[in-house]
């Protein structure tokens, strides 16, 4: 009755619509207190509509359960090593502009596989927030193990694409693959079979909350709830048209496994901490923080068109800075030699994108690919209902270019001429972290006095 009563209170903090006062007449205490749970469950989230992430942890909470079912409660349980041995004591290592599945699924991968992880580049706010939240450190740089051991074994995570592995990692070394991408062109060569685990589901650290309960291996909390940021970022809180049933899965059961009281609020603090930095970012930052390169074959030749994405709750702020991203754009377009560079700015509330468009080039590809929606000025393209890189604005691209797409005649060369000369630097001026941003050497930041700056005087530098 202490319980019922907890329960009670629960139900009317959350503005219930109904609460249980009496006990239902049954003889079975297991039943009766099943009912409750049930009853409380179902109407705590009144008055409103369960949300998409509250309504896949509910419709999946059985069958999740069953596969936590496989998790062994202590640290006894059985040596995952017996299944792939090729991956004990490699480094597991995401991609280049380190997002929170990356850097999770590094984590988790190399606890799985008894490795070590690794991170190919700093972490974004989001993954600092999820790490500091589980109490999980940051994983070391992929340089520092690779600098004492060159030829230590590496199994990637979170992809495939040469165009987004860190220079500091030979192919050679490469024994395995996790990842949840589709296989395009200029993907990883090998020289020997690999181990390969390639699933179409929305996260890659689904795949590995799979492989804990597949291979029983002892699954630590804060692995698991790591686990499960990764998942709430890469399904958009599992409203990503790239979200399964697995990954649906895979979040009732970490959401069990870690005993997180309200994954929704959960989910909404995340996406809050991801948000919240990009007022702060410089143009240089927003544009290069979720930036991937992709090689698209046409009839004639091959393309090589860069994509970023800025995910955020507030797209208003982000898409009032157009004027000062477009020419960063610019810039990245023409210091990684690329035919085409996009931005889209997804609205992760409503669920709709806006293409930013830094010329010609874009503008045409843009219309092509994706049709209607061009703004007034020519720099934006409304996208609604587009969302995922992986599965609405890369495809998209591929049939655009493989149907015979070429850029206007007069492009890129044009845009070249009388390009300002720049560099980007690490600024102290006004974060006491540092910020990295582009100068221009007739702003007077150039080989002059940059006191308050660090200069970043190679490209590894940059990354």
């Amino acid at each position: 009755f202490i319980l019922l009563n907890n329960l009670t209170k629960k139900a009317r903090s959350a503005n219930t619509t109904q609460i249980i006062t009496s006990r239902p007449k049954t003889n079975n205490m297991v039943s009766y207190w099943g009912l409750v749970r049930e009853r409380v469950k179902t109407n705590t989230y009144a008055p409103r509509e369960h949300t998409d992430l509250e309504k896949g942890v509910d419709d999946q909470w059985d069958d999740a359960k069953k596969l936590r079912k496989l998790i062994p409660s202590d640290s006894e349980g059985k040596d995952s090593i017996s299944w792939i041995p090729q991956l004990q004591d490699a480094v597991f290592c995401g991609h280049i502009m380190a997002d929170m599945d990356s850097i999770g699924g590094a984590i988790a991968g190399a606890y799985l596989y008894d490795g070590v992880a690794a991170r190919a580049s700093e972490i974004n706010s989001e993954t600092k927030f999820a790490l500091e939240h589980w109490g999980a450190d940051s994983p070391p740089p992929v340089e520092s193990f690779l600098t004492s051991s060159p030829n230590r074994s590496v199994c990637l995570v979170d992809f495939q694409q040469q165009t987004q592995l860190n220079e500091a990692i030979p192919m050679s070394n490469i024994v395995g693959i996790i990842d949840h991408h589709a296989l395009q062109s200029n993907t990883i060569v090998t020289e020997k079979p690999i181990f390969v685990d390639i699933r179409p589901w929305g996260c890659m650290c689904s795949i590995l909350a799979h492989g804990f309960a597949m291979q029983g291996k002892y699954l630590p909390k804060n692995i698991a709830g790591i686990m499960l940021s990764a998942i709430l970022s890469d399904t958009l809180n599992l409203k990503s048209p790239t979200t399964t049933d697995w990954d649906r899965r895979m979040v009732a059961m970490l959401v069990q496994h870690t005993g997180l009281e309200d994954v929704n609020f959960f989910a909404a603090k995340q996406f809050k901490a991801k948000s919240a930095e990009l007022a702060l970012m410089s143009p240089y930052s927003l544009v290069n923080g979720d930036f991937k390169v992709f090689k698209f074959t046409g009839p004639t030749r091959t393309h090589s068109i860069g994509f970023g994405v800025i995910e955020t709750t507030d797209p208003a702020s982000s898409l009032a800075r157009v004027d000062e991203l477009l020419p960063e754009m610019v810039e990245t377009r023409l210091e990684k030699n690329l035919t085409a560079m996009m931005v889209a700015v997804v609205d992760i509330v409503q669920m709709n994108a806006v293409l930013l468009l830094c010329g010609p080039v874009e503008r045409c590809l843009g219309l092509v690919a994706y049709g209607e929606g061009l703004g007034k000025d020519g720099k934006t393209l409304e996208l609604p209902g587009l969302v995922s890189r992986k599965k609405d604005f890369v495809p998209a691209l591929t049939k655009a270019v493989a149907d015979g797409w070429e850029p206007p005649a007069s492009e890129p060369s044009g845009q070249r001429i009388g390009r300002r000369e720049s560099m980007v630097i690490l600024s102290f001026q006004d974060h006491a972290c540092g910020v990295l941003t582009r100068v221009y050497d007739d702003d007077g930041a150039g080989d002059g006095d940059i006191s308050g700056h660090a200069k970043l005087s190679s490209d590894k530098e940059e990354k």
